[in-house]
């Protein structure tokens, strides 16, 4: 057997480990739910218990499987305050929500959409604004700093490898990178964090060695320790190997990222939550985001059945609708979502939610300009009827689903390979024939109708996230 590569899949609701070989097989995959707990009024990570979880990982299966290199994948909007080997301050949770004298203090100093490409969002989903609030709490901690790390940065080093930063987190809508520019933005230079800033490494690129796994256990040599990535741009990288030209990525799970690099800069609408993410290799990709992982639970109540065919046409066919939002993000701020029908349960509220999270997608692909082929990646993929449902509401464009479930864990590892001078075997792409559902172009309308016209606090309110 050759030398696999472990990956840590950081995600806000799970925290994922894997060992993928250069087949793209999964050796072997763990999973375990972050720990958020409070600490000083705020609510913060425990990475101590992602560590020790991490390293028994490895401890049980990096001899027996080869592992050979370890990245990470990570979610946005996540920092770390480092100096020398300590961590400054816990890492904070980007839910949390700044005092409202605060925001009104912090909220000016932030550089404009134009420079950016990140309009302003709230609680802490802009990592420029969650270090000027951190500057507001404690005024001499970041002087303190040495480095200011992206999240999956914070891991290589946390593990033993070098301080770097990576461009693709950098420029996730954190009001700290001028895509356009290629370069920081007027933020951190204004406020003197550009010293603060570790040098720039590729996704992948080889950062120090992991000698010691945890429970005693070494590999000789130790295990290569590689640069990590933004978790969606990671399945972006996966994809562009293999898609259509001109095809919009789709990455779903708590987050639903639609990314499409052909849409003209001058189409983004911050106010729809439109963002200039930057790829690996540093280009602006237009993305438009939203929580649809989130609020599929929200508005299903956490269902986990099965979604009949009959149950979505039933819902189409009464006009059983769900009105966004459902979460602190996407193109609908400031909207209290709701649903036309109340009182629906079971799984007709299922439908009901499986059909607002495709509206909601097939919305943000008119708004990014997507014209070409459609391709969807991640955990919504496997919920009953939405592949099928994007087919028939993207009627004249190719829509596919990958095969990769973990897409952004397998992203990250063909950068990790790549940087060893190996290659992932490509994943594959399907199409996806349309659901058939009649009379989804009316309930589509009507929806946008709807959608256009609700007031922001209308009607029953049925659950934030």
């Amino acid at each position: 057997m050759t030398e696999t590569i472990a990956v840590l899949d950081l995600g806000k609701t799970n925290s994922k480990f894997l060992i993928i070989d250069r087949d793209g097989r999964v050796l072997h995959r763990a999973r375990q739910a972050p720990v958020w707990r409070r600490e000083a009024g705020l609510v913060v990570l425990d990475d101590a218990a992602i560590e020790a979880w991490l390293r028994a990982c490895l401890a049980e299966t990096a001899r027996d499987l080869r592992v050979g290199g370890l990245t990470v994948s990570g979610h946005g909007c996540t920092f770390a305050l480092a100096k020398g080997q300590e961590l400054l301050a816990p890492v904070l949770d980007y839910e949390e929500v700044p005092p409202a004298a605060v925001a009104a203090a912090i909220d000016p100093m932030l550089p404009g959409y134009a420079e950016t490409l990140t309009p302003h969002l709230p609680a802490g989903l802009s990592v420029g604004r969650q270090l000027l609030w951190t500057q507001a709490r404690d005024p001499g901690l970041l002087d303190r700093a040495e480095w200011i790390l992206s999240y999956p940065q914070f891991w290589g080093w946390r593990l033993g490898g070098d301080a770097v930063g990576e461009v693709s987190y950098l420029g996730c809508h954190s009001h700290l990178w001028n895509p356009l520019a290629g370069d920081y933005s007027s933020l951190v230079t204004g406020m003197g964090w550009r010293a603060k800033m570790p040098p720039l490494a590729l996704a992948g690129a080889a950062i120090g060695r992991l000698p010691e796994l945890g429970r005693g256990v070494a590999v000789p040599g130790g295990i290569m320790l590689h640069n990590g990535v933004h978790d969606s741009n990671a399945a972006f990288a996966l994809h562009r190997a293999v898609a259509p030209e001109g095809f919009t990525l789709v990455s779903t799970g708590t987050w639903v990222i639609i990314m499409n690099p052909a849409c003209p800069v001058a189409a983004m609408d911050g106010t729809r939550d439109m963002v200039g993410n930057v790829d690996v290799t540093g280009q602006t990709v237009p993305t438009l985001r939203f929580m649809g992982g989130r609020e599929f639970d929200v508005i299903s109540q956490g269902w986990r059945g099965p979604i009949p065919r009959a149950a979505l046409a039933e819902a189409v066919a009464a006009q059983a609708m769900a009105l966004p939002a459902f979460a602190e993000a996407g193109p609908f701020p400031g909207r209290a979502g709701r649903l036309t029908d109340p009182a629906l349960s079971g799984e007709a509220r299922a439908a009901v939610a499986v059909l607002y999270v495709a509206l909601m997608t097939d919305l943000g692909l008119d708004l990014l300009c997507a014209r070409g082929p459609v391709v969807l990646d991640g955990g919504l993929v496997l919920t009953e009827g939405y592949a099928a449902l994007m087919a028939q509401l993207r009627d004249g464009q190719p829509v596919l689903t990958s095969d990769e479930a973990e897409g952004s864990a397998k992203g990250a590892a063909l950068l990790a390979y790549r940087a060893r001078g190996e290659t992932l075997a490509p994943a594959t792409l399907a199409p996806i024939a349309p659901l058939g559902i009649p009379g989804l172009d009316g309930y589509r309308q009507a929806w946008r109708a709807a959608v256009s016209g609700d007031a922001a606090v209308s009607g029953d309110v049925a659950g934030k996230a």
